[in-house]
């Protein structure tokens, strides 16, 4: 009897020992089953002995990395005695029910319109982020016969910074700028949502202000809460807080419309004829106008410079966008919508000048960033993609604060630490420009042992800075072939918090890796080739650093 009862006990243990194994071991498949302690004990690394190099201080603009606009192709391509331009920001010249402009100028170009004297009119266009099209303008380096942002800040802007545009329309189609908020949020008003967030209580993201027209909205009306002197100490109190809580800063509206669709956040911005069309974002999220109104004024480009033949052509077309034909196209897409709401507000040229100024050093709020940047430098990138990568990192240097914590990390088959994390004084930054420098392509690419190694160097950093705001930038054309994969990384990623932002550097690059790395932790992917890359670069740098 007695050793039957203690074969009884000893099969429970064994069942109950049994299970905790097996216990053990779903929790550590579903986790990944891997820390970043023992991927890295699988992956060979090497720290190199950092070399300095000889940096340049001189002030370069960003105009002087503009891209030549064929990156940007005409949409419509006009054929007529008369040409005009229109470049045109994004909503207006897209595809679907963002393709307004397109429908109107191919209407337009086909019923043959012509001038008084019998020419012929026909319109070509182009579609441009508002704020790289400012930067077009501004600097000279193309400039259409018509331009036409989402609102009038970006006019204002380029007639602060020695620009020419002349208003035409102040109004080609209504639309509004809007804070979403998850519906059934006890936050009901503009006020209540940005007091919630400087509250702590919710989570928010919102576009770069330095190339969004929706981001330069709530930037301005934010700064204009505090104080309507927006230089004022109460104004940029007021900007700092609300910037203390913010998790996410999407690099484009693209990307906060993908984020408004996976609806991570408690809220975000959006222009309403995107909130509208976007039916995964508008089961998701409330819509309240903010700020502004996104009208979509109408510019002529250098009109002194114009002669009277394209003055009136200008004119022709734009009476053509007013008709009751057009503007019931416009209608449908979602535009000319929320008229009843009005902003008492008037903003001038030089407080977007302030107000980027303000933003460029406060949107840290004081707080240091550790980032590492990592270098594919597989056989892949061989030829023009390795020297655009060494060339928007040299460029982009410039754009990084002094007291950020910077890292250099590349990679082939093998992961090579050629610059430890540290402030990024001179000295730091003639060891970074020397680790540009040797950087060489060969072998295959191991991108996520990378990020690992990366995410190592970023934790053993933070150990002395705890409350510094980490990122990683994986400049690559996404095509791993060796060592770990994203499966591998990503709950040791997702546990870090760190996110991931992907630069791909050919036109063939594996974007949907890239973009999956990055929408881990919420972070933006740039796909861009070699001819606009060091641009796209220098803004992330700017916007972020």
């Amino acid at each position: 009897m007695k050793s039957n009862k203690n074969a009884f006990i000893a099969v429970v243990i064994a069942v109950v020992f049994i299970v905790i194994i097996g216990i053990g071991f779903i929790i550590k498949n579903q986790s990944g089953g891997r820390t970043t302690d023992t991927m890295l004990r699988h992956i060979k690394v090497t720290e190199k002995t950092p070399v300095k190099a000889s940096v340049s201080l001189d002030d370069s603009s960003l105009y002087d990395e503009l891209p030549e606009i064929t990156k940007y192709p005409l949409s419509v391509t006009g054929r007529g005695d008369i040409v005009i331009e229109v470049m045109t920001s994004p909503e207006k010249a897209g595809k679907d029910y963002e393709s307004w402009l397109i429908d109107v100028a191919e209407k337009f170009n086909k019923e043959g319109n012509a001038i008084g004297n019998g020419r012929k009119v026909a319109v070509s266009v182009r579609s441009v982020t508002s704020g790289l099209a400012a930067d077009y303008i501004i600097s000279n380096k193309h400039t259409p016969e018509l331009f036409t942002p989402s609102n009038y800040l970006w006019g204002e802007y380029i007639n602060a910074n020695g620009g020419n545009v002349t208003v035409l329309n102040d109004r080609l189609v209504g639309n509004t700028a809007g804070l979403l908020i998850s519906k059934g949020s006890d936050y009901k008003t503009y006020d209540e949502i940005i007091k919630a967030v400087q509250e702590g209580k919710i989570n928010i993201g919102y576009t770069n202000p330095q190339t969004s027209s929706t981001g330069m909205n709530l930037l301005i009306s934010i700064l204009k809460d505090g104080s309507e002197d927006i230089t004022a100490d109460a104004a940029v109190d007021n900007f700092k807080l609300f910037q203390q809580n913010i998790p996410f800063v999407a690099y484009n509206t693209m990307q906060m419309r993908d984020s408004a669709q996976k609806g991570t956040l408690d809220g975000m911005i959006l222009e309403y004829q995107t909130y509208i069309n976007e039916k995964n974002v508008n089961k998701l999220y409330d819509f309240i106008p903010f700020g502004i109104r996104h009208d979509n004024p109408l510019y002529i480009v250098n009109q002194d410079e114009r002669d009277a033949d394209t003055i009136e052509a200008c004119k022709l077309f734009n009476e053509y966008c007013m008709n009751s034909n057009s503007q019931s196209i416009a209608t449908k897409y979602g535009f000319n919508a929320n008229d009843d709401y009005k902003s008492d507000r008037e903003i001038i040229g030089a407080e977007v000048n302030q107000a980027l100024s303000i933003y460029k050093a406060n949107k840290d709020n004081g707080q240091d960033i550790i980032a590492v940047f990592v270098a594919d430098c597989s056989g892949s990138m061989s030829g023009d993609p390795i020297n655009q990568l060494k060339e928007s990192l040299s460029n982009g240097a410039q754009y990084i604060n002094e007291n950020n914590m910077i890292g250099l990390v590349s990679y082939s088959t093998n992961v090579s630490i050629e610059v430890p994390i540290a402030k990024f004084d001179l000295n730091q930054r003639a060891f970074f420009q020397g680790g540009i420098n040797g950087l060489t392509a060969s072998g295959s690419t191991a991108s996520y042992d990378a990020v690992v190694v990366a995410m190592d160097m970023i934790r053993k950093a933070k150990e002395t800075n705890p409350d510094a705001k980490a990122m990683i930038f994986l400049l690559s054309d996404g095509y791993a072939n060796e060592g770990y994969g994203m499966k591998d990384i990503t709950p040791a990623l997702k546990e870090s918090e760190i996110p991931v932002y992907t630069i791909s550097y050919t036109s063939d690059a594996d974007t949907d890796a890239m973009r999956s790395l990055s929408e881990i932790n919420e972070a933006a992917t740039i796909n861009a080739d070699s001819d606009d890359i060091v641009y796209k670069i220098k803004s992330l740098f700017n916007s972020q650093m």
